[in-house]
């Protein structure tokens, strides 16, 4: 079965769906098989790659149950990516979730039928710790944490970080943290600069080398239905998310295979 990643954080604004979107992308065009499992009724990650929830085969489905979890997945127009779709019905999972059987582990089971023929899956997770947010922690490998580069998004870094062990503790003994990734970093401000530095000082290896800039193509691409690293792939914000799903082969090859680190070229980071 494929690595699954959540890629969460319960504060909104921070660069999640964008790094759902380009983390996966990236992976794809290293040539690893990828899966896209947006799971925010919003659905920005499903309409970041092109695609639309076909009526009935949904990741609202893929949770609730119903349907052959194999019918929920679509291809994109980016080789090696493929997406599961969200819909509006995913605004009432939260509800209809409640009175489910190991309602925390629904997802789970529906991407056991499908996650083996991938690679990684990635999990744009919902800008909120709920029921659907505790069912990917419970189906994932570990979690990528997006940080935006200001103070306010530290502040709830420790509440995401304590679900995570929760759920560590009474869900999912496997889950780990796969890495914390600053967002929207402004090397001109002295604010980016120093959220920076106080992340890597308290969390150190923790912290993902390469930084997400403020990119207006990051910000563009979804609305041409491509990630930026198809849409833009020479802008700046393209060669971050490039450098981020080199650095991700990279911390699994070592930590599956024992393979010391080395295979990252380039820039570690966009300072």
């Amino acid at each position: 079965m494929g690595l699954i990643i959540a890629v969460a954080n319960q504060k909104g604004g921070v660069g999640k769906t964008a790094t759902a979107v380009n983390v996966a992308a990236g992976l794809a065009l290293e040539h690893h098989r990828t899966l896209l499992v947006d799971l925010d009724s919003q659905a920005s990650a499903s309409s970041g790659v092109g695609v639309r929830a076909l009526p009935g085969a949904s990741s609202y489905e893929l949770v609730i149950g119903g349907v052959d979890p194999q019918a929920t997945v679509m291809r994109t127009a980016t080789e090696g990516l493929d997406v599961v779709a969200a819909s509006r019905d995913l605004a009432g999972a939260e509800v209809e979730l409640v009175d489910c059987e190991e309602r925390e582990r629904r997802l789970a089971t529906g991407l056991s039928a499908i996650a083996g023929g991938y690679d990684f899956v990635i999990i744009d997770c919902p800008p909120a710790l709920g029921m659907l947010t505790l069912n990917a922690l419970c189906a994932a490998d570990s979690v990528l944490v997006p940080l935006q580069c200001e103070f306010y998004a530290l502040e709830g870094l420790g509440g995401l970080l304590d679900t995570i062990a929760r759920v560590r503790e009474g869900f999912n003994p496997k889950l780990e943290l796969e890495g914390i990734l600053l967002t929207m970093y402004d090397a001109r401000t002295s604010l980016s600069r120093q959220v920076a530095r106080e992340v890597r000082g308290h969390f150190g290896d923790d912290v993902f080398a390469a930084m997400i800039p403020r990119n207006v193509r990051i910000g563009e691409s979804p609305s041409h239905g491509q990630p930026v690293l198809v849409y833009s792939p020479s802008c700046t914000g393209a060669a971050a998310y490039r450098q981020v799903a080199k650095e991700l082969i990279n911390q699994v090859l070592t930590r599956t295979l024992g393979v010391p680190g080395g295979i990252v070229g380039g820039e570690a980071a966009v300072r």
